[in-house]
């Protein structure tokens, strides 16, 4: 018969064995850091638009990998009630946006979304944002980004009255769609300076872009009044979500949409 050797095991490095485990688990807690998991986040997805810009020649695969990074942060870190994908718009009066790199659009009561060959198409009134995602900003840059949003909002949007136990309540207006541009680096130097904002302040009307990020230099948006607002920050990336996420918040929720509107498109062919 073995002998039980009567020797303890010795406890890791840190850990004082006559501490009870609850106590432990309590300590190790401690060693957390929200600053460092939020720089942290801003890190992982900079360095893989880094990756995506200087593993890729083509420029078509280095842009669809850039893309990719961006969605793949919507879709890990939005509410479940939004939903990401590279899509068109469509209205009911049957015309269709530019295809848009990023669509920010509901999946909780929008009633139906289009699949064929890889391509989506999400009904107008769904859609809380629209981005552009590119490897570099500059004036060409911008300018095409306020052609992709004017393209949708440009488009149609029904809204119904909303039953309740109580009766309706009246259709709601739709909300203003979120418009902007996201970059990996700036061509300009400074790469937030006058030059983005003069670029930003040509179109402040259905081209506006609310809001962005280059993820090596900072975040930047325009507000009703001017574009200008301008915030350099060590981490974008993070800074840039949680401010998408705030605006989403105010945003509230898309309108009730017509589908019977929709369905007069078939007696159209």
């Amino acid at each position: 018969m073995n002998k039980r050797s009567n020797k303890r095991a010795k406890a890791p490095l840190g850990v004082n064995k006559s501490q009870p485990k609850r106590n432990r688990r309590s300590n190790a807690a401690k060693d957390w850091s929200l600053p460092r998991l939020l720089a942290g986040l801003h890190d992982d997805i900079q360095s893989r638009l880094e990756t995506a810009r200087k593993a890729f020649n083509h420029p078509g695969t280095k842009g669809d990998a850039s893309e990719q990074v961006w969605l793949e942060l919507f879709q890990t870190y939005l509410p479940l009630r939004y939903k990401a994908a590279k899509a068109h718009v469509v209205d009911s009066k049957g015309r269709f946006s530019e295809q848009i790199d990023v669509v920010i659009f509901d999946r909780q009561y929008s009633p139906f979304i289009f699949h064929f060959q890889g391509q989506a198409i999400v009904p107008a009134e769904s859609v809380y944002a629209v981005f552009e995602s590119k490897q570099s900003i500059n004036a060409g840059e911008v300018a095409y980004a306020q052609q992709k949003v004017r393209s949708v909002r440009r488009l149609h949007r029904t809204s119904l009255p909303i039953p309740h136990a109580g009766g309706t309540f009246p259709p709601k207006t739709p909300s203003h769609i979120i418009g902007g541009l996201l970059t990996f680096e700036s061509d300009w130097t400074p790469g937030m300076g006058s030059a983005l904002i003069n670029a930003l302040d040509k179109d402040k009307t259905q081209g506006r872009l609310d809001l962005g990020c280059v993820a090596a230099h900072g975040v930047f948006g325009c507000d009703l009044k001017a574009c200008g607002s301008v915030t350099p920050q060590s981490k974008p990336a993070t800074a840039f979500l949680f401010e998408l996420i705030a605006r989403l918040q105010a945003t509230a929720t898309v309108p009730m949409i017509d589908v019977r509107a929709y369905a007069q498109c078939l007696t159209r062919e």
